[in-house]
């Protein structure tokens, strides 16, 4: 049996134990119709180069589409799975294997969770509270993988937040 300990790099035993798992999630962009990008979290190192041209990608093909088609798209190595809500665009980048409806249904619960905590969520409250809709995310998602999706428990530290920030 191989342990840790004694592999390293160059050992063929080495390549499926210290290679990272793939995630499920790659990256979360909400985008507004300008293009102009309003929050990314990448789950997956990505350069900040390939970031830009990545998501200029990305929105250009999501903004490009009908509201009659379909909203997911085979895109490279991944999929892409979008909501349009008003002037926003909510991206998700997965990998190939992984439920395009379940994401779509986590993209749906975000907005859900954002309509709750900002009573009516807008593209000003998204860029002048962006902590607040990262600690959101946070909740929801850790390490590419979806972990929560009870409204009143994801909220339950912004509201633990709020009440310290008041006294």
């Amino acid at each position: 049996m191989t342990h840790a300990k004694d592999l390293h790099f160059g050992h063929p035993a080495a390549k499926g134990y210290l290679e990272q798992p793939q995630t499920m999630i790659k990256f979360f962009l909400i985008v507004n119709k300008q293009g102009q990008t309003r929050l990314s979290r990448y789950y997956e190192y990505t350069n900040l180069h390939k970031r830009t041209a990545l998501e200029a990608e990305v929105i250009k093909h999501c903004l490009s589409r009908s509201k009659e088609q379909c909203s997911f798209i085979e895109y490279k190595d991944f999929k892409l799975v979008y909501r349009q809500y008003a002037a926003l665009f909510i991206v998700v980048g997965i990998n190939e294997t992984e439920n395009e409806m379940a994401v779509y249904e986590l993209i749906h619960n975000f907005v859900e969770v954002l309509d709750k905590y900002f009573s009516r969520v807008s593209e000003l409250d998204i860029m002048f509270k962006l902590d607040r809709v990262h600690i959101i995310l946070d909740e929801m998602v850790l390490n590419g993988c979806i972990v929560e999706t009870n409204k009143t428990r994801i909220l339950a530290p912004l509201l633990v937040l709020d009440k310290m920030a008041e006294s």
